[in-house]
């Protein structure tokens, strides 16, 4: 087939380079004709060149006789004249010779008007001819030009297909190459597939085989183990709880997250918009406040008054909505129970609308009947009640197509499910038709305020109303603009997600059996976490990789971790010492107390004192009982403090007689807390060595990256340094091309212009000579 191909394309190139030789032949007999008329032509040029010379010559010499008959003629008048007084006083005696002189003048009269009438016809015939031979050498020179460019183009067409021949000769002869190698190419490639195939037939008979015994196999398990086929019947089809798609569910939420947050902002305009559009009916064209509004008026705001309670609740609904899907649930049509309710509360604001509806056109009219009213303004309130019946319409159908969909969620056999596709195109295209009449009412309604603006009698009041009804307005046109765009995108996702039942089947899934459906998700998702056991907590993946430079630059390898824990153990134990050391100190210090105590005791009793030993004694128990120093600051009148490098003492005045006892527990109690303070100090002293020690650890390790970063930006540089020094003697020789190139394209423009200067000047040349010649021929 390539073959045979090849050689029709090779014959029909054949035949139309033949066709293209014998037009070139016939082209070249014609320039070789014009090329001889050429010739002939010039040939003629010259003779009649030789023609126009011949007869200059002759009209040289005619005017040369001319001139010679001129001066014989002004000899003989002056010969006349000198001859005519002497014949006046000779008259009778020259009668004669009057006579004689008569007959002469006569004779030279007449000749000479016969030369000056020879002289008139050849200066008619020198004009004649001279004319002539200017036409025809203009003829002539008109052909010749266009013989010369017909030439020229006849050249330049024959150029032009002797190098198309040329091209299409070497173009035909490389796709002759290309060919053969690529006939050469599929040559191979079907031994190649010839091979291919008898493989792939010894494989098909083994794959046959082997899949004809494992069916027989299956079918022979299937018939002894399997007790009944539960994908027979659709009904328990629909039972059948489907694969659990968590990415799938997290979008949807999503998508009703987004469209929750449209509707909120949609809600927020539609509340303004009639909000304010109540207040603008208090305003104008009567005030409220002067006089009493018409009662059309009245009951239209009384209507607008109520318009919370039914924009309120498409916000509810679309939340309810939106908490109904959740991560563990199927987000299908079936299941969406809730979307049922929105379509009833969209319902409840159609009949809204519809209510105001007429009260509103109404009210439209009877600003344009008011003497304010201008006829733009009159143009701009129709414009504006044309566009709030679209809005309807338009709402109307949203809420046709919104109630379409909530069908199989209540009534699974009012559509198949190939029509939802349809439903959700015209759902967009409904948003789309929305987003465009509120672009028509944000227009309209700019263009009358900015009417009623200008009028004379405009309020404050009703410019800052209008005002706020028109963001209202723009604010509907960008939040219908954005849920149309966000519907349109996720178009194809709805319609690919229409229902969890076989693909096959064209209806719904019953209500009933989708949420047994879902009670049996519960149920088995319960099952499978009973039967998951917890996993031990570990780092989650993403916190591990965000700390992965860290923990290679800090101490917390094992090393350091080592080290660390001996010297904290080492430190437990020195504090384990000073404890035992201090507890001893302590009990010590408790037996002297009590010594001393008793010792003073004895002697307060041996200098008969004893009538303060009871209230001294019940003092410095009641002191070791709470282990407190307030009790002795009551007792004493004036504390005076002591600083000293162990810390703050108070003690009495020297005026009272001290407590002995007190004044031990309360100097006990101090160095107790100066040793707890003093080891607290240690141990923060110690901490913040350690932990200036791991500083300094991990600045070392960092301080060593940072040296082979810098070795290694370093040899970046280098090559960097190296790319950049190729690239500038790159750029350094092909400057110096370019420059090469410049200067010879200069070079060659200057001798153009040298070449263009000297066929100026044998123009100039050529111009001058004929001014010179066409001169000299007038002047003949």
């Amino acid at each position: 087939m390539a073959s045979a191909e090849l050689q029709g394309k090779y014959q029909k190139l054949a035949q139309e380079y033949s066709k293209l030789r014998a037009q070139n032949q016939v082209l070249k007999k014609g320039v070789v004709d014009e090329q001889a008329n050429s010739a002939a032509l010039k040939e003629q040029l010259k003779m009649k060149d030789q023609s126009l010379r011949k007869l200059q010559q002759e009209m040289d010499s005619l005017t040369f006789r001319n001139l010679q008959l001129a001066k014989r003629v002004e000899l003989l008048q002056d010969e006349l004249s000198l001859s005519e007084p002497r014949g006046k006083k000779n008259k009778k005696s020259g009668e004669s010779s009057s006579q004689l002189s008569q007959e002469q003048k006569s004779v030279f009269d007449e000749d000479l008007q016969k030369k000056i009438e020879e002289n008139e016809r050849l200066h008619m015939q020198f004009f004649e001819a001279d004319e002539q031979h200017k036409h025809v050498e203009a003829e002539l020179r008109s052909r010749l030009s266009a013989l010369e460019t017909e030439a020229a183009q006849h050249q330049a067409v024959v150029d032009g297909l002797t190098r198309k021949y040329m091209e299409t000769i070497e173009k035909l002869q490389n796709d002759k190459a290309k060919l053969e190698v690529k006939s050469q190419t599929l040559e191979k490639e079907a031994k190649e597939c010839r091979l291919r195939t008898e493989e792939c037939q010894l494989q098909l008979k083994s794959l046959h085989e082997d899949l004809s015994g494992r069916l027989e196999e299956s079918l022979s398990i299937i018939n002894e183990k399997v007790p009944f086929n539960d994908t027979k019947y659709s009904q328990y089809n629909a039972l059948n709880v489907p694969l659990h798609n968590r990415r799938h569910q997290l979008k949807m939420r999503d998508i009703a997250g987004q469209a929750l947050a449209f509707v909120q902002d949609l809600v927020t305009a539609l509340l303004n918009f009639h909000t304010y559009t109540e207040q603008r009916i208090q305003i104008f064209p009567v005030d409220s406040a002067i006089d009493t509004i018409s009662p059309l008026n009245q009951k239209f705001s009384q209507y607008l008054h109520e318009n919370a309670s039914y924009v309120r609740p498409l916000e509810e609904g679309m939340l309810h909505l939106f908490e109904s899907i959740t991560e563990d649930t199927v987000t299908v049509l079936e299941t969406t129970v809730k979307l049922k309710t929105f379509s009833e509360h969209l319902t409840s604001y159609i009949c809204f609308l519809r209510k105001i509806l007429p009260y509103q056109l109404k009210s439209l009219e009877e600003e344009c009947e008011s003497s304010l009213c201008t006829s733009a303004l009159k143009a701009r309130n129709l414009e504006l009640s044309q566009d709030m019946k679209k809005m309807t319409a338009v709402f109307e159908k949203l809420q046709t197509y919104v109630t379409l969909l909530a069908l199989p969620s209540t009534e699974p056999d009012g559509l198949l499910r190939t029509n939802y596709s349809s439903v959700l195109t015209n759902v967009g295209v409904a948003l789309h038709g929305f987003h465009d009449v509120m672009k028509d009412i944000s227009k309209h309604y700019s263009q009358k305020a900015t009417i009623e603006h200008e009028l004379p009698t405009a309020t404050q009041k009703l410019i800052t109303t209008n005002d706020c009804i028109l963001s209202s307005v723009v604010a509907l046109t960008n939040g219908a603009g954005k849920i149309a765009s966000f519907f349109s995108n996720n178009v194809d996702y709805f319609i690919a997600s229409l229902s969890y039942g076989p693909k096959a089947s064209n209806r719904f899934i019953s209500p009933l059996s989708a949420e047994c459906m879902l009670q049996y998700k519960k149920k088995a998702a319960a099952y499978m976490k009973a039967l998951r056991k917890p996993l031990l907590e570990s780092v989650p993946y993403e916190e591990a990789l965000a700390n992965r430079r860290v923990l290679l630059s800090s101490t917390e390898s094992r090393e350091g971790l080592a080290q660390q824990v001996q010297q904290s153990l080492e430190k437990i134990s020195k504090l384990e010492q000073e404890k035992e050391h201090w507890m001893l100190e302590a009990q010590l210090a408790k037996i002297k107390l009590e010594k001393e105590n008793q010792r003073i005791a004895d002697k307060l009793k041996s200098t008969g004192g004893g009538q303060f030993v009871g209230p001294a004694q019940e003092n410095a128990a009641m002191l070791n009982a709470t282990g407190q120093g307030e009790a002795v600051a009551k007792a004493v009148l004036e504390p005076v403090q002591s600083t000293s490098l162990i810390g703050t003492l108070t003690r009495t005045s020297d005026s009272e007689v001290p407590d002995v006892e007190s004044r031990e527990d309360l100097i006990k109690n101090h160095y107790m807390a100066r040793i707890v303070e003093l080891t607290s100090q240690l141990q923060l002293a110690d901490s913040k060595s350690v932990h200036f020690y791991a500083e300094c650890r991990a600045l070392t390790k960092r301080l060593a990256l940072a040296e082979k970063s810098k070795e290694a930006l370093t040899e970046e540089m280098k090559l960097a340094s190296q790319n950049i020094s190729r690239l500038q003697d790159e750029l350094t020789t092909t400057k110096r091309s370019y420059e090469d190139q410049l200067s010879m394209m200069s070079d060659h423009l200057c001798s153009m212009n040298e070449t263009l200067s000297k066929q100026r000047e044998e123009i100039d040349t050529l111009k001058m000579s004929s001014k010179g010649n066409s001169k000299k021929n007038k002047s003949r």
